[in-house]
């Protein structure tokens, strides 16, 4: 089992290589440039909708550990041989690697992502078990709120009002639990509840919002 870190980094306008020219190297090449990289591709064969992708350096020939220069991500995405290659070479220069479906020669692991409403959830299983990670996300998707962008613009609002007044951290869970609530009394006032809020005691509640946060970093 790997002891892995949760991580999000920030790609945009960083070098990244993608070594690898196949179907599965090209769905990483638009995850990259969604996250806004400047992505360098080493293949001796590209895909057609890679060759068609528009502003990408792509060299057509094998690995070189020069490729690596100026890199701040490398995703291989070849065979096991050459993913090993870069992963050698990653490893002398610090740089991390994201091997797919390849967790030996991985120092790094993309995971499943539900994105909605500037909400961002990861989930990763050591790249041991893709399908898995991909029914959790699924899940995970399936059970947030469709009001999320209501919760996230007064977490917003609270986090300005606590900075000014100098709130401590472990006094602003519950304040933004009360924050949320207050969204579902205001409905209830009106005649509206969503199916997101339950009541209790007579109460719209925020569901599963009650056990300790990891961090409120």
């Amino acid at each position: 089992m790997r002891n892995l870190l949760p991580l999000f980094v920030d790609l945009s306008g960083r070098d990244v290589l993608l070594v690898g020219g196949g179907r599965v190297a090209a769905g990483k090449l638009q995850q990259l440039l969604a996250a806004g990289a400047t992505v360098r591709v080493v293949s001796p064969l590209v895909v057609a909708e890679m060759a068609s992708t528009p502003n990408v350096e792509i060299a057509l020939r094998k690995f070189q550990s020069s490729d690596l220069d100026g890199a701040w991500l490398v995703v291989a995405a070849a065979t096991s041989d050459v993913n090993r290659q870069v992963a050698d070479a990653a490893e002398e220069r610090r740089i991390f690697v994201n091997a797919v479906d390849d967790p030996p020669n991985a120092t790094a692991y993309l995971s499943g992502v539900v994105r909605r409403d500037d909400v961002t959830i990861a989930i990763s299983t050591g790249g041991d078990a893709p399908a898995l990670t991909a029914l959790i996300r699924e899940a995970l998707n399936a059970v947030l709120p469709n009001d999320l962008a209501d919760w996230v613009r007064a977490a917003r609002t609270q986090r300005r009002e606590w900075r000014r007044n100098a709130v401590p951290m472990e006094a602003r869970k519950p304040l933004l639990l009360d924050a949320l609530n207050a969204i579902y009394e205001h409905r209830r006032a009106k005649g509206f509840v969503p199916g997101e809020a339950v009541a209790e005691a007579g109460r719209a509640e925020v569901p599963w919002l009650k056990a300790p946060e990891d961090s409120w970093l």
